[in-house]
């Protein structure tokens, strides 16, 4: 922690680790910020129990609406594989249209890749062609690159506090409190790992 500001990071392989009790303490501490990683993977509930995942489409979305709910301006990030074993073109417009749904402000995308030792790896035949994996890919790239964009601009016009964690290309870089990624100019002091007021005047998918 720098001055006070603490960072939490769910990372989990199951989202109803993430309990109301949780969420609750999140909501109430200052010093936690407010973003919140929690992977779904894919979005079609015969993929999830392929993956063993232990868990519904519908138990995700009621932890986000929990979520959301109890944290108003929370950032949401999650984590997407695509071209998992057997998945098909239906199955992954399931996880097209989640992620249109829920909008998250940041999505961790790769493409399934056989590893040794695995489940899958042992049980499953990788039968989704490299080529239509990348497409997949980059047709959720593209979806929320058009999202983050959306999300980022209604930033436009506020100040938004910044924990500074570095220079680059002549530029303050720190990330806010929903882990927005900022970069601003001021050469008349140092700034590394002080919290700075920000005026946000431009704003993109990737930074502000």
């Amino acid at each position: 922690p720098i001055k006070g500001l603490a960072r939490i990071r769910f990372l989990t392989s199951h989202p109803n680790f993430m309990s109301r009790r949780i969420i609750r303490t999140i909501a109430s501490l200052e010093k936690v910020c407010q973003h919140i990683n929690l992977p779904f993977q894919a979005g079609d509930d015969n993929v999830l129990e392929s993956m063993r995942r232990g868990y519904t489409l519908d138990d995700y979305r009621s932890i986000i609406g929990i979520i959301r709910e109890a944290i108003p301006g929370v950032a949401l990030s999650t984590d997407v594989i695509v071209g998992f074993c057997g998945e098909t073109a239906a199955q992954f417009q399931v996880t097209h249209d989640l992620l249109q749904e829920l909008r998250f402000d940041k999505v961790h995308l790769a493409a399934y890749s056989n590893r040794s030792g695995t489940i899958a790896s042992r049980k499953m035949e990788d039968d989704v062609p490299q080529e239509e994996k990348l497409h997949r890919l980059k047709t959720l790239e593209s979806l929320q690159e058009g999202i983050a964009s959306e999300l980022n601009a209604r930033l436009l016009g506020r100040t938004e506090e910044v924990l500074v964690d570095g220079h680059e290309r002549g530029k303050w870089r720190g990330r806010t409190r929903t882990d927005k990624l900022v970069f601003f100019t001021d050469a008349e002091r140092e700034h590394y790992g002080e919290l700075a007021q920000v005026r946000i005047t431009q704003t993109g998918p990737w930074s502000l």
